[in-house]
């Protein structure tokens, strides 16, 4: 089997190419001041490749070449852009296993797990291909009956779209891909901690056909100051931020000087309830798959399990046994099944968390404890009679800990699941129908998973309520809709 660097060459991906270029206009080109960017590998904690840390100067460049390609991109035929975005689909496919190691390395997930996020990235340009030669407008009578009404629905401008190292491939393609359907021009800013994909992916694009300018990326360590700068350039009028809710709120307050329409994909705190009545096998599945993708940093994860006191020993057993066999190693070896965390810092709140929990009377039921090997690895962990006011109740943990909370009633657990400011996702297991429904109208969240422990779906509406965010992502018309503008135009015959 080919290792990573002769299958990036292979396919045209030099990590030294990429990882030394800002993608602007079309064009390769270091930041202004010569500065980099290390990359690290959680896997060792080693140096892998720097990128360049794009100045303020690079930030305006990125808008200027937006701009330049802003009106012919947004007057291509909604085929022509099918198709391009259709290649890009095509191409991610043809180049899935290279752009998965890719991810593995940089990113530190599993194997599995990446090729699992390159093809649901994949899917977003597959769906907007789909939905660019489908953007329809309204035509109507007025109630008087003096005019016609005719709604049109056009592109909302240039995007700057910030995305995050969990997910540095579906992130951005989530974003990208609905917002050149639409006819807009993008600036990304993936994160610095994985940057690799998203140059990669900017190469793809451009060989898929998208024209330069169209998509322009740029890496930094000064993302606030480049933020506020591009979003008080009147040419930018959209922003989609993907993070933290805490770096949202700050976004929003300057998005609000400007007048600029935002999207935010923010925090997640979802708790996953298990009835008495729940397939025990299923729920331990789902659970796994809602608790372990991607080694549980996701804002999707479950992050405070709910077990009915009937199935209580025979789940948290069954989730312990499952969780202690888990292969932990390096993202990039084909048999680990949890990679490391993204860095030390992120080991260490993990750690903090779980000896809170530990104080407040939780039972270590696997795990528990820092690793003692090189690069930023915490054991997959069960905890029970996990207190709710423990801090793992109430802040997102983003690893692989997994707290069981006993409850005896319905209502009781709709108050558990309730009690955060979050409402991004929530799952449920039960055989009965009509409380899995009546459940998930009583949670407040955006996304309910029932007997399901993946809901994320290119054709579905991604997003939450409460402080997990404003807007969606994917779906019919929903993800589109959130980079157009709608436009009345009263006409009398």
């Amino acid at each position: 089997m080919m290792n990573l660097a002769q299958q990036i060459d292979q396919d045209g991906y030099d990590v030294r190419r990429f990882s030394h270029g800002l993608y602007i206009g079309g064009m390769w080109r270091p930041s202004s001041d010569g500065r980099l960017i290390d990359v690290v590998d959680p896997s060792s904690g080693a140096v892998i490749a720097a990128v360049p840390d794009a100045t303020l100067e690079d930030a305006a460049a990125a808008v200027e070449a937006a701009a330049r390609a802003a009106k012919g991109w947004r007057e291509t035929a909604p085929r022509k852009r099918s198709e391009i975005l259709r290649r890009c689909f095509e191409l991610m496919v043809e180049r899935s296993e290279t752009l998965a190691m890719l991810i593995a390395l940089e990113n530190g997930k599993a194997l599995r797990d990446a090729r699992g996020e390159v093809a649901y990235a994949a899917e977003f340009f597959r769906w907007n291909a789909e939905e660019a030669v489908r953007i329809t407008g309204e035509f109507g009578t007025a109630p008087s009956g003096t005019n016609r009404i005719v709604v049109d629905y056009e592109p909302i401008g240039i995007c700057v779209l910030i995305t995050p190292w969990n997910f540095p491939a579906a992130m951005a393609t989530r974003k990208i891909a609905p917002a050149l359907a639409a006819g807009c021009t993008v600036i990304l800013k993936p994160a610095s901690e994985t940057p690799l994909t998203a140059y990669a992916l900017a190469a793809l694009y451009s060989e898929a056909g998208v024209p330069a300018g169209v998509v322009n990326v740029i890496t930094t360590t000064s993302p606030g100051r480049l933020t506020f700068a591009m979003l008080a350039d009147p040419r930018v009028r959209k922003l989609s931020f993907t993070g933290s809710t805490g770096v949202g709120r700050t976004l929003l307050a300057e998005a609000a000087k400007h007048v600029i329409s935002c999207s935010m994909e923010l925090g997640g705190n979802a708790p996953f309830l298990v009835f008495d009545d729940a397939d025990l096998d299923a729920a331990l599945d789902g659970a796994m798959i809602a608790k372990m993708r991607n080694a549980g940093e996701a804002c999707t994860a479950a992050n405070r399990i709910y077990v009915q006191s009937g199935i209580h020993d025979a789940f948290a057993d069954g989730l312990s046994k499952r969780m202690a066999a888990l292969k932990v190693g390096a993202g990039t070896n084909a048999d680990t099944e949890c990679g490391p965390m993204i860095t030390r810092k992120a080991v260490d709140k993990i750690d903090r968390l779980v000896k809170d929990a530990i104080e407040r009377g939780a039972k270590v039921l696997c795990g528990g404890s820092i690793l003692d090997r090189e690069g930023f690895f915490y054991p997959p962990t069960v905890l029970s009679a996990v207190s709710p006011e423990a801090d793992m109740a109430h802040e997102e943990i983003f690893g692989p800990v997994a707290p069981i909370t006993m409850f005896e009633a319905e209502d009781q657990a709709i108050a558990y699941a309730n009690d955060t400011e979050y409402g991004l996702a929530a799952y449920i297991y039960t055989r009965d129908v009509g409380r899995g429904m009546r459940v998930a109208s009583g949670i407040e969240a955006g996304m309910i998973g029932l007997n399901r422990g993946l809901m994320s779906d290119p054709a579905a509406p991604f997003g939450g309520v409460k402080q997990s965010g404003l807007g969606r992502e994917g779906g019919q018309h929903h993800g589109i809709a959130e980079f157009m503008e709608a436009k009345y135009i009263a006409v009398t015959f």
